[in-house]
């Protein structure tokens, strides 16, 4: 019986090891063949299809989109590669155009901007872009309009209704549980804490959430009167009054070309590359074409450079610590600021942020060095869909401030929260707490009781001294007094259009041409990209990713809609931990 165990264990083993050492070679296999060059036939076109999310870079994985062992968890696509592959395919001569196909665009606002004015340079080439789609969200919908012919399923579903923000209120469910949140604040507009201790939208929220909204959507409207021809004042009412309600009347009213299927796409591609019925388009896909060979000529050219130019991605919310690829840690930020202010190679830096903020002392800790790297060389900031309170504080010191139309920022405000959870313990559990304390303020954020009016002005004052570094900061940045900085701050948020007008960025445009001021403030022609921080390996990122996004899926088929409010309660005792300077809420466009 012995030896039969033994036996049993050492086939086991065996059987893992193989089993492992199989992956290994096949992972090897994969990332080997994606380092291969593709060559592009002649006669092609440019596939985009934006079913995934799309993110500031693409993730370092190279068993994306391959269903294997469940590696394809990363399916994102980044923005840099993006813009890269529109611009690289407008002077590719072997791409005729590009074909805008079934897309759900998850994605913000500016960075829809973004690939949207890419593809309105790429048609300056005299190539074609053409969109299909069975269902054109509103997201697609201002996206596809710059193409030269829109077309979408006969049966197919048109959106256009106009934009809707909604705040999930949480007090009634927290009176339930006998939780009270004591909330400490500076700025009238702040109201990233509403919705634990209101019902409702308060009057300056209100008043805010219209203004930026109103914005957003006529920006909107603007965008899509200029490609398609139709004045903004019928765009308005077709929204308004319902008018678009079958595929019929997206047609009538001039908001596509025609209906057709995707067959009759395809034919429609093959005619305009001189390609014949019988044979297959000669495609490529977006991930394919970042292999290309088209580029080789400018990347050598690139690489002999000595100058460089550094775009340092800050990303995600922001915190303490070392974070990744999709959010803001302090200290991987830093040191990335550190390496390329002491790079003598590196001439400027772009500093690229996509945050709605998080915690004041970490975005204090980023400003620092933002401050010091721009003693040195120049720093510019391009701000993508969020560069809002922590979001900005780290972006206010630097020589210029590059922003979307659409941008969201702003939001010039701290807050911190602590729960009292005494009835709770006491009257709904049971739970009663007794101690000993050496001093009065020992126990100071003990969430069994409520805060002391003693204990309440210490935190308040901790948060107004906040608040007073963080206008004086960008006051100091944006070469405006803090009286001034206060009136548009108390947690405010704006669009990047209305950002421009107050004063808090400088000019609107993208990343590129964030990067094109920072050579001109650099006094540089000729110069190569580097980007930090350093994305984390594939296999470095493996083990921990895995079990986090199986715990996502798992939560969000258990929870359905419901998942949404778990993230935001998740959200607040993330929110607990240490003063805040964060966005009022996520915001989500309907």
């Amino acid at each position: 019986m012995k030896q039969f165990f033994k036996f049993v264990l050492a086939t086991i083993v065996g059987v893992v090891l193989i089993t492992v050492i199989l992956v290994l070679v096949v992972i090897g296999i994969i990332s080997a063949s994606g380092d291969k060059t593709i060559e592009v036939e002649p006669n092609s076109v440019l596939h985009m299809a934006f079913t995934n999310p799309i993110t500031e870079r693409t993730p370092n994985n190279p068993l994306a989109g391959l269903s294997f062992l469940g590696l394809d968890k990363d399916k994102s696509t980044g923005l840099n590669d993006i813009l890269a592959n529109i611009k690289k395919a407008k002077a590719d001569a072997n791409i005729k155009g590009i074909f805008l196909d079934e897309s759900y665009m998850v994605s913000g606002q500016a960075t829809t901007e973004e690939i949207r004015n890419a593809l309105i340079d790429f048609k300056k080439s005299g190539k074609f872009i053409i969109a299909y789609s069975e269902i054109y969200t509103q997201g697609f919908y201002y996206l596809a309009s710059v193409a030269d012919k829109v077309y979408m399923n006969p049966k197919g579903i048109f959106e256009l209704k106009g934009f809707n923000s909604e705040v999930t209120f949480l007090k009634g469910a927290l009176d339930k549980l006998g939780i009270e949140v004591q909330i400490i604040k500076v700025g009238t507009f702040k109201s990233a804490v509403e919705p634990l201790f209101l019902t409702k939208m308060s009057d300056a929220n209100r008043l805010q959430v219209t203004s930026y909204l109103g914005s957003l959507y006529d920006h909107f409207l603007t965008g899509i009167s200029k490609s398609r021809g139709i004045n903004k004042d019928s765009l308005f009412n077709y929204a308004n009054n319902g008018r678009v309600q079958l595929p019929e009347d997206a047609l009538k009213l001039k908001l596509i070309d025609g209906l057709k299927y995707k067959d009759e796409i395809l034919d429609d591609l093959k005619a305009r590359t001189n390609t014949e019925k019988k044979n297959d388009l000669n495609s490529i896909e977006l991930a394919d074409y970042t292999k290309s060979s088209a580029d080789n000529d400018n990347k050598d050219e690139a690489t002999s450079s000595k100058n460089r130019i550094a775009v340092v991605y800050a990303s995600g919310e922001i915190s303490g610590g070392e974070g990744d690829d999709n959010t803001i840690g302090s200290e991987r930020i830093s040191k990335a600021l550190r390496k390329v202010r002491l790079d003598n190679k590196v001439k400027a830096v772009v500093l690229r942020v996509n945050s709605p903020g998080g915690s004041s002392l970490a975005s204090d800790v980023i400003w620092r060095e933002v401050m010091l790297t721009k003693k040195v060389k120049p720093i510019i900031v391009s701000m993508g869909d969020l560069a809002a309170s922590g979001g900005y504080y780290i972006a206010c010191a630097a020589d210029s401030i590059i922003a979307q139309p659409n941008t969201i920022t702003g939001s010039i405000g701290i807050f911190a929260i602590l729960p009292n959870m005494q009835k709770l313990f006491n009257d709904k559990l049971g739970v009663t707490f007794d101690g000993v304390k050496t001093g009065k303020y020992a126990d100071l954020g003990d969430i069994s009781r409520p805060l002391t009016p003693d204990e309440k002005l210490i935190l308040q004052n901790n948060v107004n001294r906040g608040y007073d570094d963080f206008t004086k900061a960008v006051a100091e940045g944006r070469h405006k007094t803090q009286a001034y900085i206060n009136s548009i701050g108390q947690g405010r948020v704006w669009t990047g259009e209305q950002a421009l007008k107050n004063g808090l960025v400088d000019r609107l445009g993208n990343i590129n041409d964030a990067i094109t001021s920072a050579a001109k403030k650099a006094k540089i022609k000729n110069y190569s990209l580097v980007t930090y921080p350093e994305q984390k390996s594939f296999f470095n990122q493996l083990s921990g990713d895995v079990t986090a996004e199986a715990r996502t899926r798992i939560l969000q088929s258990e929870l359905g809609d419901n998942y949404k409010v778990y993230e935001q309660i998740k959200g607040v005792t993330q929110m607990m931990r240490t003063p805040q300077a964060r966005m009022p809420y996520s915001i989500e466009i309907k």
